[in-house]
């Protein structure tokens, strides 16, 4: 990838987007909550301080929801048996974005209570 031009990273970073759109369900979940969280602000009209963070943690779910997706798909490569470690970093990869998840959700409802 060093070296190459940004339309072929570009393209790279889409073929990402369609593998984790196409292959897990979970990212497919927080792509349509996203969408919802989003398409609600037009019609909400919060003040552009709530919009942005909302914005920003849609971004950040579904940045870490691809990074979990990688590991996943890093860990099953390199150790297909499942030695017990594995399934611990995906468990704690997991619990991350449980957790960003809640803390966007929380975030949400609080723009609501706010306006």
């Amino acid at each position: 990838m060093k070296g190459r031009g940004f339309a072929f990273r570009l393209g790279c970073a889409l073929q990402g987007l369609r593998l984790a759109f196409r292959e897990e369900s979970s990212f497919r979940t927080q792509c349509l909550a996203a969408l919802l969280a989003l398409g609600s602000l037009p019609f909400l009209r919060p003040p552009l301080i709530w919009a942005a963070l909302v914005v920003l943690l849609v971004a950040l779910v579904l940045a870490l929801e691809l990074v979990n997706t990688a590991l996943e798909h890093t860990l099953d490569g390199l150790h297909p048996g499942q030695a017990r470690f594995v399934q611990g970093a995906k468990d704690c990869a997991a619990a991350a974005v449980l957790l960003l998840s809640g803390a966007a959700v929380v975030v949400y409802g609080l723009m609501l209570c706010a306006l």
